[in-house]
């Protein structure tokens, strides 16, 4: 067979150049890797994407004496020092070709986390390749590649520092909502001789705090929770202000196994200070941290409800962020080691500065507090539309039926449709209007209450009395929409914006001639709240229409534009018969009042039973307009009307 001979080497120019400038770098002491498959920077690529992943069986790594590590090894090292930030592997980004000197190749990465509340961490590390004797880089892998602070065995950890809740403002500028102080009613369950007989006693001394907790403590589940806590724990039962504890500590303090620990919470000035308006602050619940787990940890303030929990971002402010290292010390618990990577400030809320007064909210809390029916009473300042009370009586939690309720108007309504008729000249003050006993519409009987009548006398007395059966026969006078469009000369439907939700009624438009006559005095499809009730009223005090507010700071976005003058000689007229009602009508319980009071009362029907009633009273006197609201509160003046008077005695005379 033929002899194979090699063939001549022929040096190429290429080659020649490219060793030559190799050669001056090496001189020189630092070679640029290229970017071919066989240069470090593909060794330094496949790193970091195992990092993130947790798979680096792609990269050979080695320890800073050289010895080889198994790659399983070093990624789980790599997220045991990661710690607490493992769930979330940073970004890694490499900056620019790894430097080569003789074997060892430095290449700077990029480490970029991201920490609850999409904060950025991030920092400059080197990573340090070796070229091996299989010619492959392998990544020296040391601790200090996560952080160079890092050691072996060290952890990363977050410290969560909540930032200053910010308060809600009256309309003076101070705190509604102020650290006060209160008892932390618990048991211990290794102190406890009869859990029975301590479950009996605790829950009929809550019962008897006055005014009454609401919602209600309730103490059924407290022998589980006794039964699963640890012999030495605190299982606390209830917070209770300190005013409605020291009424029942004689009863509570020394029965076996009850424990007590007193504490500041943020608090309105009484329990019932417009409490379903503001909403409240407790420790971040169950639901909180399914729904928001980036948001809240164990242990953090979140409003609930009303203000607070609508405008919780706002005023709680931004929490702080610490990176720290922990240690593992004797028996194996992590501990800090003082040492601190990153850190961002708590950043405080803002504040919330509301148009309430204490003094008048304490007034409206004060008038619903002996009343057992659910109820509700709004305040507003005439002048300007500042919404000076929003109070709830006895209801579910957080149930604002001063701002939602959506109920008949009933009798007050006849405030709205007087005003129609007036503008369209179909009555005057001291016009006849029959007053009869009945009066019947398509086949629908209307009555007054008590089925009284008062036969032809002046429109004024009609009002003064609230004849239904005068307004049942002016119906057709307004029209088919002519009570819709006064009610909204006064804001009724109106898209109001106060910051917080509000229904501003529905009037009662068009239908059949029975409707119209039922709506002419507050029945039919008509429903408002106390509030759009309260800020109709003040319109007629004032002359115009003007939304009611209830945040200056910060003010809402699209509040609804004021409404036109109304016709001077109508609201006139208007307010005298209002006044009448004071002096001469349903409503003289409030004659030896102070001031000049001017009001409507209301018995709204609620179902087809017309002995099932809510009961209302809407009026000013001086510079706040006003609506009392009781449901299923039957006789105006058996109730809304007594309201009102406790009201208007509790507020400083004009």
């Amino acid at each position: 067979m033929p002899l194979s001979y090699p063939r001549p080497h022929r040096p190429n120019p290429a080659r020649r150049l490219a060793a030559a400038v190799t050669t001056a770098l090496l001189a020189a002491g630092v070679l640029v890797g290229c970017s071919g498959d066989d240069g470090p920077q593909r060794t330094v690529d496949a790193f970091l994407a195992g990092w993130r992943s947790g798979d680096l069986q792609a990269v050979g790594l080695i320890d800073p004496l050289g010895s080889k590590l198994p790659s399983a090894d070093v990624a789980r090292e790599i997220k045991d020092l990661s710690g607490e930030l493992a769930a979330t592997p940073p970004k890694l980004t490499r900056r620019g070709e790894p430097k080569i000197t003789k074997d060892i190749a430095t290449t700077t990465v990029q480490v970029e986390w991201t920490l609850p509340g999409q904060t950025r961490w991030a920092y400059d590390r080197e990573v340090r390749l070796a070229h091996g004797d299989d010619d492959q880089w392998q990544v020296i892998w040391e601790p200090k590649v996560v952080h160079e602070q890092l050691t072996k065995g060290d952890r990363l950890a977050l410290r969560r520092d909540p930032g200053a809740r910010a308060a809600v403002l009256d309309n003076a500028g101070k705190p509604l909502v102020t650290p006060r102080p209160v008892v932390r009613v618990g048991v211990q369950p290794n102190a406890v001789t009869d859990l029975k007989k301590l479950v009996k006693d605790l829950d009929a001394a809550f019962k008897a705090i006055r005014p009454a907790l609401v919602p209600g403590v309730d103490v059924a589940d407290l022998p589980d929770r006794v039964a699963k806590a640890e012999p030495g724990a605190f299982v606390e039962v209830v917070s209770l202000r300190e005013e409605a504890y020291l009424q029942i500590k004689p009863r509570i303090y020394d029965l076996p196994g009850t424990k007590f620990i007193t504490d500041k919470i943020d608090l309105a000035p009484t329990r019932e200070f417009a409490r379903a308006l503001l909403g409240s602050v407790d420790q971040a619940q169950a639901d909180d941290l399914a729904a928001h787990p980036d948001r809240y940890v164990v242990g953090d303030l979140v409003g609930h409800g009303g203000l607070q929990g609508r405008y919780d971002e706002r005023l709680r402010g931004g929490p702080g962020l610490t990176v720290v290292v922990e240690r593992p010390a004797e028996g194996g618990k992590l501990e800090p080691t003082g040492a601190e990577l990153f850190r961002r400030e708590p950043q405080p809320g803002q504040a919330l500065k509301t148009t309430l007064d204490v003094a008048v909210q304490n007034a409206a809390d004060g008038a619903l507090r002996a009343e057992p029916r659910r109820s509700a009473l709004v305040a507003i300042r005439i002048s300007d539309g500042a919404v000076l009370a929003a109070a709830n009586g006895p209801g579910p939690a957080g149930e604002n039926l001063a701002f939602d309720a959506q109920v008949p108007p009933g009798s007050t309504f006849k405030m709205v449709s007087t005003l129609g008729l007036l503008d369209r000249g179909a009555v005057t003050l001291d016009g006849p209007v029959d007053c009869k006993k009945t009066f019947t519409v398509d086949g629908r009987s209307f009555k007054n209450s008590d089925n009284f009548e008062l036969g032809s006398v002046p429109f004024r007395t009609d009002f003064a009395k609230s004849c239904n059966t005068a307004f049942a026969a002016l119906a057709p006078k307004l029209g088919g929409d002519g009570l819709a469009a006064a009610g909204r000369s006064l804001g009724l439907e109106g898209q109001w914006d106060l910051g917080t939700d509000a229904f501003t009624g529905k009037v009662s438009t068009g239908g059949s001639l029975a409707e119209q006559a039922a709506a002419s005095f507050g029945q039919g499809t008509t429903l408002v709240s106390p509030l759009a009730m309260a800020g109709a009223t003040a319109a007629v005090a004032r002359g115009r229409f003007e939304q009611p507010k209830l945040l200056i700071d910060p003010a809402p976005a699209k509040p609804a534009p004021a409404g036109e003058q109304l016709k001077p000689e109508s609201v006139k007229a208007l307010r005298t018969m209002m006044r009448e009602v004071v002096t001469a009508g349903t409503g003289s319980a409030l004659k030896d009042v102070p001031g000049e009071v001017y009001g409507k009362t209301g018995t709204a029907e609620y179902d087809d039973n017309p002995a099932h009633t809510h009961a209302w009273f809407v009026g000013w006197r001086g510079d706040v307009a006003f609506a009392v609201f009781v449901e299923k509160g039957g006789a105006s003046t058996a109730s809304a009307v007594p309201m009102a008077e406790r009201f208007l005695r509790a507020l400083p005379t004009p």
